[in-house]
């Protein structure tokens, strides 16, 4: 057993290993920090046979430590907690605790996400029995199949886990030293001869029975609009050159629309029914979002691996190669931070380079003016170079 005269300080320089271990005190033998695989460290008090934490080093002094380890050996311990499943714990306080405050489809999605993956590997395993090890192999697992899935799902675990020790539920979260898959950053967007190529395959389908997907398409790429926000539009939506959508995934935003987009709203607002883009088998709810159009303009024009999400990066690529201001693009993409724009505002190569050549271009001209120009003050007869 490790003892030393514990100290804030010494306790923040503990660095954590492969298995958990503690450190005791000498001023106070019973008092010790734990120090877990993921770096989480906790004033732990051993006293009857049991270990009481007593908070997390850095929020609790050890000072305080030693005097709440003093009152516990002076006057013993509370009965254990009541500590409850995980089940019992995420569908009660856990889910109270933001339910409240997200929108619907919020809820939905994350209910599923427990419903689903979650519950049937942790529901019910008390918190304080649910391991790292436990967590490693539920991801893992799922990672094989889903690395992406896996990834948003471990995020909602850490989230309900991180609320646990809150609340003083458990000491730690066993989820938190578990690595996320690395993904490779996508970058995809549509050049100027694709987008020309995009186009005319569209024409090929107007008036036809691919039509009305084929209008979404192109929405999607003259708005920068979520896929989501253009299949569920509705016509009370739709002001003039403008939408006002209700619920867009950061909020109401407003969309404003150029010729050609507004051109195709006006054109299904004609159709009656809530929606603009109505199920052809239940025409009071909206189309799918499966866009089998798009999958077959893809193979057509051989950009498979262009995900209709690139649309939207697409038209703010644009934007950027039009010299609009970032935060005007962020305005049109309606995103909360400028910081998020700049993940989808890419440009081509051969458009920085035919930047880079202009840059240049106008830099050796002032150069060269730089060298005829006469020195400020001088005479007629000043010399013409410096």
């Amino acid at each position: 057993m490790t003892r030393v005269r514990l100290t804030d300080a010494r306790a923040g320089r503990l660095k954590p290993s492969a298995s958990e271990y503690s450190v005791h005190d000498k001023m106070v033998p019973a008092l010790c920090v734990r120090v877990y695989p993921s770096g989480t460290k906790t004033w732990t008090c051993a006293i009857g046979g049991r270990k009481v934490s007593l908070g997390r080093c850095g929020l609790v002094s050890v000072e305080d430590a030693r005097r709440e380890s003093l009152r516990l050996l002076a006057e013993g311990v509370a009965p254990a907690r009541d500590v409850p499943t995980y089940r019992e714990f995420a569908l009660g306080v856990w889910r109270e605790s933001w339910s409240g405050r997200c929108k619907p489809s919020t809820i939905r999605g994350r209910d599923c996400v427990l419903k689903s993956r979650i519950l049937p590997a942790f529901g019910s395993l008390r918190l304080d029995r649910i391991t790292r090890q436990d967590v490693q192999n539920w991801f893992d697992a799922y990672s094989a199949s889903a690395p992406g899935g896996a990834n948003f799902t471990l995020q909602i675990l850490r989230q309900s886990l991180n609320f646990a020790m809150e609340r003083g539920l458990i000491d730690f979260s066993p989820a938190a030293s578990v690595l996320r898959n690395r993904r490779s950053r996508l970058s995809r967007f549509l050049s100027r001869d694709e987008i020309r190529q995009l186009n005319a395959a569209l024409d090929m389908h107007a008036g036809g029975p691919g039509s009305v997907q084929a209008d979404i398409v192109r929405l999607l790429l003259l708005t920068g609009c979520r896929k989501g926000e253009i299949v569920r539009l509705k016509r009370r939506e739709v002001h003039g050159d403008r939408l006002r959508l209700d619920d867009g995934k950061t909020g109401p935003r407003t969309v404003f629309l150029g010729p050609e987009a507004r051109e195709i709203v006006d054109r299904r607002m004609a159709a009656p029914g809530e929606f603009l883009f109505p199920s052809p088998v239940s025409p009071w709810r909206p189309i799918s979002g499966n866009l089998k159009l798009w999958d077959r303009i893809r193979r057509e024009i051989g950009i498979e691996d262009v995900r209709l999400h690139d649309l939207r990066r697409s038209f703010a690529s644009q934007c950027v190669i039009e010299g609009v201001p970032l935060p005007v693009v962020s305005r049109l993409l309606g995103h909360r931070h400028p910081s998020m724009t700049l993940r989808y505002a890419n440009v081509a190569d051969r458009d920085v380079e035919a930047a880079a050549e202009r840059v240049g271009a106008r830099i050796s001209g002032l150069l060269s003016r730089g060298r005829t120009c006469p020195m400020p003050g001088a005479g007629p007869d000043a010399g013409t170079t410096r």
